[in-house]
């Protein structure tokens, strides 16, 4: 049983927020996440939903802003937001950039020096993390859903499509879709996984959907008035990708919605029920 830092912990719902780190082997640092227990849990296990944040958030961001606790207490959802990177580890010039290292792990596993010996956040979220969860709480472990934001939704369709086994259910707010071909994402597969291209389509969702597929309905939900819709989010060319293979996909285009929490907040109760039909 891994040990567990308790940060901080607070009545919600009639269930338990709670901040927690951990020394993780996978990143070879301390890691932190936050763990909402429905009331529920209690009394018997339940399922996990699994949020992966976007670029400058931390485990916090989600619990804070998104409102997603009401719903998790409705529906008996565990909730855990893993942070979005190794932080201070040392390594020089992680914080120089807010769109590459320190709260920009991009869910890859660095294969470049010097990012290799932490960033390893592919491995973190489908491996430890759930390892860590499954060890410390009252869950389904056979029951994982995963959802997430920019950066975190394009984890999170990349963790679903690689891992269909483990994760029952996918959706996502404005996700990276298509990184090999937006200015982040071009940045961040080069630090960490260097110039080679053939490396980057394991975790690109527009290439793995024509790959892998998936094997229920993804739900996105995009706002037209984000800012980064047209630049980087690149939401048609995942889109297309789909038809071609016939991935079922429920892309809804959210009419004058931003980037930002306020816009999550607005449709969390349906990503939250999109899980909970197919976790329990």
């Amino acid at each position: 049983m891994t040990h567990l830092h308790v940060i901080s912990e607070y009545k919600c719902f009639g269930g338990k927020l709670g901040f927690y780190s951990h020394h993780s082997s996978t990143c070879n640092s301390e890691m932190r996440f936050a763990v909402y227990q429905p009331p529920q849990a209690t009394q018997k296990p339940v399922p996990i939903l699994y949020f992966l944040s976007g670029l400058t958030c931390t485990e916090e961001n989600f619990m804070v802003k998104a409102g997603a606790q009401r719903y998790a207490a409705e529906y008996g959802l565990m909730l855990v937001a893993p942070d979005t990177s190794p932080r201070n580890t040392g390594i020089l010039g992680e914080d120089d950039d807010w769109d590459f290292g320190t709260g920009a792990g991009f869910y890859v596993d660095a294969t470049a020096e010097p990012w290799r010996s932490h960033y390893q956040m592919y491995s973190y979220i489908v491996q430890e993390l759930p390892a860590v969860i499954a060890a410390n709480f009252p869950v389904k472990p056979d029951k994982q859903g995963i959802f997430g934001h920019s950066m975190g939704g394009h984890g999170a369709l990349v963790c679903a499509m690689r891992n269909p086994k483990q994760y029952k259910s996918v959706s996502a707010f404005a996700p990276i879709v298509a990184p090999m071909q937006c200015p982040w994402g071009q940045k961040a597969f080069n630090g960490y996984l260097g110039s080679n291209q053939d490396s980057w389509r394991a975790y690109d969702a527009s290439e793995l959907v024509k790959q892998l597929g998936y094997h229920s309905p993804i739900l996105i939900d995009q706002g037209t008035g984000d800012k980064f819709l047209a630049g980087q989010l690149l939401t048609e060319v995942f889109e297309k990708a789909c038809t071609e293979v016939n991935q079922p996909l429920n892309l809804r285009y959210q009419a004058g919605y931003d980037h930002s929490y306020y816009f999550i907040a607005s449709f969390m109760a349906d990503h939250i029920r999109h899980h909970a039909i197919a976790l329990t």
